[in-house]
């Protein structure tokens, strides 16, 4: 589950490192004006198009064909506290055609401890007419509106998805009614303080055309039997199939068994890692060889209950199974909680009031003693939620209201199953108190503050400690602006000596927009933690934040110092790579503080707790490595897709940034040729290149770089394939007898350049452009002008040469140079004829870094084409641009609903650090998957321990030898301190790469050294200065036992005090 945290690096504009104190001065953002919402387009300036640079990453993880459906798609959303509003941000953020919202309740104080939307300057006004303008400038292309009218069944039914949020049971009763009858979606949704519930209403017959979202499978088929009852498949051994009972497959390229090719989907029954049957095959002849199954998702139909049906027959999807006897009881409770508030007007009970509490349990009691099977109700669960009820705390608005808008989506698109029916979920053990010991009225009870309904569930001590928290937010990208809302609602840092302190080196780009809710169009470009902090100040004036625009790493430790870190109660990641999880990790273990950690991978998010002294840390366990595709597949034999992007994103550097890095070298360092002589294998090519870009083929015209690109088209989509189909011609077998054009080997055939066709036309085009950037040229994106020039290329006849060394397999070290031998004379023939450094005096190629997002600069476009063609070559389906760019830029697809849930998560987990006084069981990592749906919370691994020696003695990844002498000390107290104190006999200090002192130094020189202050002995063997900003220095000992024959034990690591005392 752990590999829903590794997050590639992103590839977003950096900005100079900044800072800026968010507060009392404000470094300002331009918020522009709210969009006219009656002007609203669906998609892509109203065209029918999506607008991909917008919604990229969310195609990813739903589709264009689910997206276009969405576009069609009507929402109303009624009720608009904390949950409401959440549901609505996530649903107009996804893109639907149209969202209306219904709450003509007046504002009131307590609605801003959750409700983003709402001011104070908004208290008395209808919540719907408050906030509709602000929902709708999240999306210029989702309409939205109020109802303006009031809410009837027949009303409800006009629209496509219905959601309702803040009302009793009997107010959903007669909406459901209607839509059930009808096939309209009905969703609703509630949060009572710690405790939540969703109820889905999907209709009869609602049609789930994709119940995972995850990519069909194909897998290489390596021998059918023919058999009257069951063929059995056998795939390729290089990879499991991965199928399951009951998954349809449907077959291509199989060579023998010919009318297997293209016929229906078949179900199939797994009989093994590489094995599974497919029924009758008697009919289809003899399997000769060769042939791909590919997995085919069928629709699935699902039926739903109506309201009163579901109440009295109820499905739970479980949300913990440690608690799997919770739904029963909570759905008894939500019974109750609605009919206290038929009987009060609407209200629900009073946090303190235990008049209140008395009647909603027996409400319950009468409920669940009706019921042909009674729950086992726990008096003192039902007490303590039903006191807090009342209470919409942002952390249950944020995960609900993730999942729920997740289901609005799903009942829009038909993607994704949805929860059938009943959702509870509780987060009892984040409560400051035992479930029979709960807290007293005075504790609880409101005072008309933005914070009631934290301190109804948390109670007012734990609320003014959570003010004080002073947290550091590492990241303000999508999980960054979540957690910021969050915070500002919960209060976090908004009181005396509390802070939040966000840093992101990152600026605003627009496919941020789609899911960093805090961000507009009018802030692209701009500084991502400078517009996010800015923006929670208008959800809390009170939050003390400072925005900062650095990078976490080794270089900042003089800005994250020691003071710094060691101020700080806890540290929260909001990081999309795990080079920088790493090392927030390391900074969390080594000053103690408790680490907040998540990540997301489009419906899948998972949540994990590092508490010192008590788990394991992030690093504690590792995702595994990548699967690296062969060099030998990716030069000559690809056989996926992901192979010939890959092989054109390597060209791309090669060709564009590689090149041009090696000219700047040659002409700016004078040794470069010296160097590249002590590099085998390398010298040549890189002469060669280098002779090509600065004589043969440097372009001064945008017409001469069309010819480098026709050449370079010929080169790789002809000659290369030319030759090696001479080294290994199409009927060749290898040595034990079968065809070497078999398995993953898919024989290719070289293109015949074609002017006329358009991928031809787009590989020229990218590719001239290119080069023409490099070299400081003007481009063009005239079609017209590229067929022209390239149609006058002469292109020189190619003939396959003899003794070309090509590797043709992983394991044929003989030719994995590609038969690139350096050749002394040649070398030296091509280095003569390069200009000198001097004649070129300022002369520079321009590198091109590649940049994903930018869809004019030709990056993608290149690497497109480049692949398809490829592609071509060895007939594999090709990938349109959406898809190239996702595997090229390694993008990670990802969704508004599932960050809102996994902050949400986060923050619950934040509670319970604040609380204190937790046992490791009452942390929960979590993992969620919105699209099946799954949800899995376990207890945090305890940090392994190690045993010191044999005084039994144990520590673990969070204890030090903590050295604080009031003084920097000499090496020789530093060893004694261990001897008297720990009776240890240290044989070695280690700091860094640094060796400071061991058993075996020459005696003159630890004559000289023992005298010496700690301090002085590191700067003066590793020849650096301490930095000003550390406090700290840390060491590594190795060490005996002085009381068991010298046996050398384990020990943990030593943090010595030099300065600052």
């Amino acid at each position: 589950l752990r590999h829903w945290k590794a997050r590639p690096p992103r590839q977003g504009h950096r900005s100079s490192a900044t800072s800026a104190k968010i507060g009392n001065s404000v470094f300002a953002c331009a918020m522009g004006e709210p969009m006219d919402v009656d002007n609203a387009a669906t998609t892509n300036g109203g065209s029918g198009e999506l607008d991909e640079a917008l919604y990229s990453r969310q195609i990813y993880v739903l589709g264009k064909e689910a997206m276009h459906k969405m576009t069609s798609c009507d929402v109303l959303i009624v009720g608009l506290r904390g949950l409401g509003v959440e549901i609505a941000k996530n649903v107009v953020l996804a893109g639907v055609r149209s969202v209306t919202l219904h709450d003509p309740e007046p504002t009131v104080v307590a609605d801003l401890g959750s409700q983003f939307f709402l001011t104070e300057k908004d208290i008395g006004q209808p919540r719907d007419a408050a906030c509709y303008k602000r929902v709708a400038e999240l999306n210029p292309y989702v309409k939205v509106n109020t109802l303006g009218q009031e809410l009837t069944p027949e009303v409800a039914t006009g629209f496509t998805v219905v959601v309702c949020t803040g009302q009793s049971l009997a107010s959903w009763a007669p909406l459901d009614a209607a839509c059930h009858a009808k096939g309209v979606p009905f969703i609703a949704a509630d949060v009572h303080g710690i405790m939540g519930s969703i109820f889905c209403d999907f209709g009869e017959a609602f049609v789930v055309h994709d119940t995972t979202g995850e990519e069909p499978m194909s897998v290489l088929v390596s021998s059918i039997t023919s058999d009257g009852t069951a063929g059995l498949v056998t795939t390729h051994d290089e990879n499991r199939h991965g199928f399951e009972d009951g998954d349809y497959v449907t077959f291509t390229e199989v060579q023998g068994m010919t009318a297997l090719n293209g016929i229906e989907a078949v179900p199939i029954k797994v009989t093994g890692p590489y094995t599974f049957t497919i029924g009758d095959t008697s009919g289809f002849g003899e399997y000769k060889g060769g042939g791909y199954a590919h997995q085919v998702k069928k629709p699935k139909t699902i039926q739903h209950k109506a309201l009163p049906e579901a109440i009295a027959e109820p499905e739970f999807l479980i949300s913990d199974f440690a608690k799997f006897d919770r739904p029963a009881q909570l759905h008894v409770l939500l019974q109750a909680l609605s009919q206290f508030r038929a009987e009060s007007g609407g209200a629900l009970p009073t946090a303190g009031d235990a008049a209140h509490v008395d009647r909603v349990l027996a409400i319950a009691k009468e409920l669940n003693a009706k019921l042909a099977s009674p729950a086992e109700l726990s008096e003192p669960l039902l007490r303590t939620l039903a006191s807090g009820s009342s209470a919409d705390i942002s952390p249950m608005s944020a995960f609900l209201g993730g999942t729920a808008a997740q289901e609005v989506l799903k009942a829009a698109s038909g993607k994704f199953m949805p929860i059938s029916q009943w959702f509870y979920f509780d987060a009892t053990e984040a409560l400051p108190h035992k479930l029979d010991a709960p807290l007293p009225a005075s504790e609880i009870a409101p005072s008309g503050s933005r914070y009631d309904a934290m301190v109804a569930v948390f109670g007012k001590s734990v609320q003014a400690k959570l003010m004080k928290q002073r947290y550091f937010l590492v990241g303000a990208g999508a999980i960054g602006c979540e957690m910021l809302k969050n915070w500002a609602l919960m209060g976090l840092g908004a009181g005396e000596g509390g802070t939040v302190v966000v840093t992101d080196p990152d600026n605003i780009e627009k496919s941020n927009l789609n899911r960093q809710f805090l961000f507009r169009q009018w802030d692209v470009s701009k500084p991502k933690s400078v517009c996010a902090a800015n923006k929670v100040l208008e959800m809390n004036p009170a939050m003390h934040i400072e925005a900062q625009t650095h990078k976490v790493g080794d270089d900042t430790e003089d800005i994250y110092t020691d003071d710094f870190m060691e101020s700080l109660t806890g540290i929260c990641n909001a990081l999309d790579n795990v080079h920088a999880r790493m090392y927030m990790d390391s900074r969390a273990i080594y000053y103690k503080k408790p680490l907040l950690e998540s990540g997301t991978l489009g419906t899948k998010g998972n949540v994990q707790v590092v508490v010192p002294n008590m788990t394991e840390s992030y690093a504690s366990s590792r995702d595994p490595p990548e699967r690296s595709i062969p060099v030998c597949t990716l030069k000559n034999f690809p056989n996926q897709i992901e192979h010939t992007i890959q092989w054109a994103r390597d060209s791309f550097e090669g060709l564009f940034k590689q090149a041009a890095e090696d000219a700047n070298a040659y002409l700016s360092n004078g040794d470069f040729l010296e160097n590249l002589e002590k590099q085998p294998g390398v010298r040549k090519p890189t002469l060669q290149v280098l002779h090509t870009n600065l004589v043969t083929d440097r372009p001064r015209t945008l017409d001469q770089c069309v010819a480098w690109a026709r050449l370079r088209f010929e080169e790789m989509y002809n000659n290369t394939i030319q030759q090696l189909l001479f080294n290994f011609p199409r009927d060749m077998v290898t040595a034990s007898g079968t065809p070497f054009w078999s398995g993953p080997k898919r024989a290719p055939t070289a293109i015949q350049f074609d002017a006329n066709d358009p991928l031809h036309l787009e590989f020229i085009v990218a590719a001239a452009n290119l080069r023409a950037a490099m070299y400081g040229l003007k481009g063009n994106t005239d079609p017209a002008f590229f067929k022209r020039a390239a149609e006058k290329v002469m292109v020189p006849e190619f003939v396959p040469k003899k003794g070309v060394k090509i590797q043709a397999n992983e394991n044929d070290n003989s030719a994995a140079d590609g038969g690139m031998d350096d050749d002394d004379v040649e070398c030296e023939k091509l280095t003569k004829e390069l200009p000198t450094p001097s004649t070129l005096a300022g002369y520079r190629l321009s590198p091109i870094e590649f940049e994903k997002d930018d869809d004019t600069n030709f990056h993608i476009a290149f690497i497109t084409a480049a692949s398809n063609l490829r592609a071509r070559n060895y007939n594999i389906t090709e990938a349109d641009a959406l898809r190239t760019k996702q595997i090229a830029g390694k993008i990670i697809p990802a969704i508004a609903t599932t960050t809102a849930l996994v902050t949400g998560l986060v923050c619950i987990e934040l509670m319970k650090l604040v609380c204190g006084d937790k046992v490791i069981e009452d942390y929960k990592n979590g993992f969620a998957n919105l699209a099946l749906p799954f949800f899995a919370f376990s207890e945090p691994i305890p940090a392994p321990k190690t045993k010191m020696g044999t005084s039994g003695t144990e520590w673990t990844l969070w204890d030090r030898f903590e050295v604080n002498e009031g003084r920097d000390v000499t090496l020789a107290e530093f060893i004694d301190f261990f001897k008297t104190k720990h009776k240890l006999e240290v044989t070695m200090i280690s700091s860094g790469v640094s060796i400071i002192y061991s058993f075996f130094t020459a005696k003159q020189k630890l004559a000289e050294r023992m005298p010496m202050k700690m301090s002085e002995l590191v700067a003066s063997i590793s020849k650096t200065d301490l930095p000003a900003s550390s406090n700290w220095l840390t060491f590594e000992l190795c060490c005996n036992e002085l009381d068991d024959d010298n046996e050398e034990v384990d020990v943990p690591a030593v943090k010595y005090r030099f300065r600052k005392f």
